[in-house]
């Protein structure tokens, strides 16, 4: 069996989403009210409550390899999204608790979250190219 370095990178990231997505779900309303403190855009508002579920979604087409280049490019643009929220929040001074993987931590945003979110996408990057 030979290694895969595409689907390495890509499962790895998958692997976060599906511990992100489980986290948040256990979490329940509380990881909701946490997330409407990041103060989403209005054209995401209404998707806020399925970020989970689209979490695990995502997680498992990146592990299974289901649609490898859709999956990819539609984790990337979910992460770069989530990544773009955090950059605005801390562009604007503004630190609330980031929702990130659940409800536990009440840590605020910071650059760390960013540098971690470029890390994944830099994952996704090298599992296309």
């Amino acid at each position: 069996m030979e290694f895969n370095f595409a689907w390495a990178c890509a499962s790895v990231v998958g692997v976060v989403f599906i511990f992100a997505g489980i986290q948040k779900l256990l979490a329940g309303v509380e990881w909701l009210v946490q997330a409407k403190q990041l103060r989403p855009p209005l054209i995401a508002q209404p998707f806020v409550p399925i970020v989970p579920y689209i979490e695990l979604v995502m997680g498992g087409l990146l592990i299974a390899g289901v649609q490898e280049l859709p999956a990819r490019f539609a984790s990337m643009l979910l992460l770069g999204s989530f990544t773009a929220l955090l950059v605005t929040r801390l562009a604007a001074g503004e630190r609330p608790p980031c929702a990130c993987f659940s409800f536990r931590s009440t840590r605020p945003i910071s650059w760390s979250n960013v540098t971690r979110n470029a890390g994944l996408l830099a994952l996704l990057v090298a599992s296309i190219v």
